[in-house]
């Protein structure tokens, strides 16, 4: 019940939210409530954004009979979906890293077929799961997380600690219907984290 009721909330608020810029940047109040800092630099988001569509329009124009995404951050990109080919694969994820700001590419693309509407909806719960999952745990900074469901494997990504990774891990790993997680995560240290949080307002 706890998760479904988590589930409930995060499909709500995906519903509410705009969708252009992020809805935000830096850490602001918004709406009256208070919204966790993403610990990206405002430039990579910028960035992460101009990427997804950049490397989502060049996949498709390449893989016409594909279904393909792409997922930045921190200039990170995530490949995701079917193709036709292992040639299509390889020529996707090549033709991506070459994109101004990429980082790195993970290519978890799979030569199968188009992934069914029902498949897809199912994927769909179970990153609402997980998600209502992190919102739920105390020890965690749900919006430090970016869950991403690809027939029943859950990639997480975001900068975390170890800790925090494992954490995370652990827990997608006891929602119904999670086939594998995968982690493709930017680890730093918890002196660096601490670092990148905002500082309390001085009394």
């Amino acid at each position: 019940m706890k998760y479904r009721l988590s589930m409930l909330a995060v499909l709500a608020a995906t519903t509410l939210m705009p969708a252009c810029a992020p809805l935000l940047i830096g850490g602001a109040a918004v709406g009256g409530a208070l919204f966790a800092v993403d610990r990206r630099t405002s430039g990579a988001q910028v960035e992460d954004q101009a990427i997804e569509l950049k490397a989502t329009a060049r996949m498709r124009e390449l893989a016409t009979l594909g279904n393909v995404s792409a997922t930045s951050f921190n200039r990170l990109v995530l490949l995701t979906g079917q193709v036709p080919t292992e040639a299509d694969r390889v020529a996707l994820g090549e033709a991506v890293a070459k994109l101004e700001n990429v980082r790195s590419v993970v290519n978890e693309l799979a030569v199968v077929g188009n992934t069914t509407f029902s498949i897809s909806s199912n994927d769909a719960v179970i990153s609402a799961l997980v998600k209502g999952a992190f919102i739920d745990a105390r020890d965690l900074q749900s919006n430090a997380f970016k869950v991403i469901t690809e027939r029943g494997v859950v990639y997480l990504m975001g900068i975390v600690t170890e800790r925090e990774a494992s954490r995370a891990t652990d827990l997608a790993r006891t929602v119904a219907g999670v086939q594998k997680v995968v982690r493709v995560f930017e680890v730093i240290s918890e002196e660096e984290l601490a670092r990148l949080l905002p500082k309390p307002a001085p009394k």
